[in-house]
């Protein structure tokens, strides 16, 4: 059976405990844990750290796995989502660094999946970036199978403001792509976090997906958006896509989640759907993101076996 539950990016102010505290609380099942590195993030929803998988022990992932347990909640997945193909060297091998220390988090945890982006040199094409594509992911998904993680990958385009533009910092945003990705990595350990939204914005079908990788379905994101038609007929598909487009909670956006549910639940998928804030409307406080995350779990329980 599907799991309701969050991800925790939205909640930087609170502690690991205060984010289990809430979730449980508040009748969700399971939250995906972001662990950046510890430090101040360059871009909105990065950076936050409720678990520092620096030094993680198998002690330190013991008391974690306790604390949850005795709010009777799960973690759905670890989140890191950098830039690992960045042209920036040194930023490169960080980001790659961290992803195999939250894999191995992942690993003492007992937590199967470890979500990320494929990253993106921005001013090269999907060709030019792809031998540097295999030479980091190949070995990094080999890593990930030696410790029976899986690796889902959002398929956010990351082409959102000017220092993204024009080709975004995340290969993984169209189904072309993915089978490209999976032919190219073939693995069991290699799969998607589908976020419905990015394919509204593409002008792309958001149920097929879906139907078509329902194997590689290790973990979905529940986000809305709504497209400013009167602004696009502005400035064209062509502009940043912020110009015409607002994220927003389940249920005040484009998506019919009735409809995605449905699909969902046809082709059999049984793992976490995740709710992901972005929506600037609910972001004045930590009172207010905190009843974006009980309001949009109240409306997606009506579509949820």
């Amino acid at each position: 059976m599907m799991k309701l539950g969050y991800a925790s990016a939205i909640l930087p102010d609170l502690s690991l405990e205060e984010v289990v505290e809430f979730t449980a609380a508040n009748g969700f099942a399971t939250v995906e844990l972001m662990c950046w590195p510890a430090g101040k993030a360059e871009r909105r929803y990065a950076g936050v750290t409720h678990i520092d998988v620096v030094g993680f022990t198998q002690a330190d992932a013991d008391k974690v796995n306790a604390l949850v347990a005795a709010a009777g909640i799960t973690i759905s997945a670890l989140g890191y989502y950098p830039n690992p193909l960045s042209p920036d060297a040194d930023e490169s091998q960080t980001c790659i660094d961290h992803i195999k220390q939250v894999i191995a988090a992942a690993d003492l945890l007992g937590v199967g999946v470890m979500n990320s982006f494929i990253g993106r040199d921005w001013t090269k094409s999907v060709d030019d970036n792809w031998p540097r594509f295999l030479e980091v992911w190949t070995p990094l998904i080999r890593f990930a199978e030696d410790r029976n993680i899986k690796i889902g990958i959002e398929n956010c385009p990351m082409a959102f403001t000017q220092d993204e533009w024009p080709g975004g910092k995340n290969l993984a945003h169209t189904p072309e792509i993915w089978r490209r990705m999976f032919a190219d990595i073939p693995s069991d350990h290699f799969g998607l976090n589908y976020d419905p939204s990015h394919m509204i914005w593409q002008h792309m079908d958001y149920l097929k997906p879906m139907r078509d990788f329902t194997d590689k379905l290790f973990h979905v994101h529940a986000k809305d958006v709504r497209l400013d038609r009167h602004r696009l007929d502005e400035v064209g598909i062509m502009a940043t896509p912020l110009e015409f487009h607002v994220p927003k909670l389940p249920g005040l956006g484009d998506i019919d989640w009735g409809q995605f549910f449905s699909v969902l639940s046809d082709v059999g998928y049984d793992g976490p759907v995740c709710i992901e804030v972005e929506d600037r409307a609910y972001e004045e406080s930590l009172a207010s993101r905190k009843a974006s995350l009980v309001q949009s779990g109240r409306y997606l329980k009506n579509f949820m076996p």
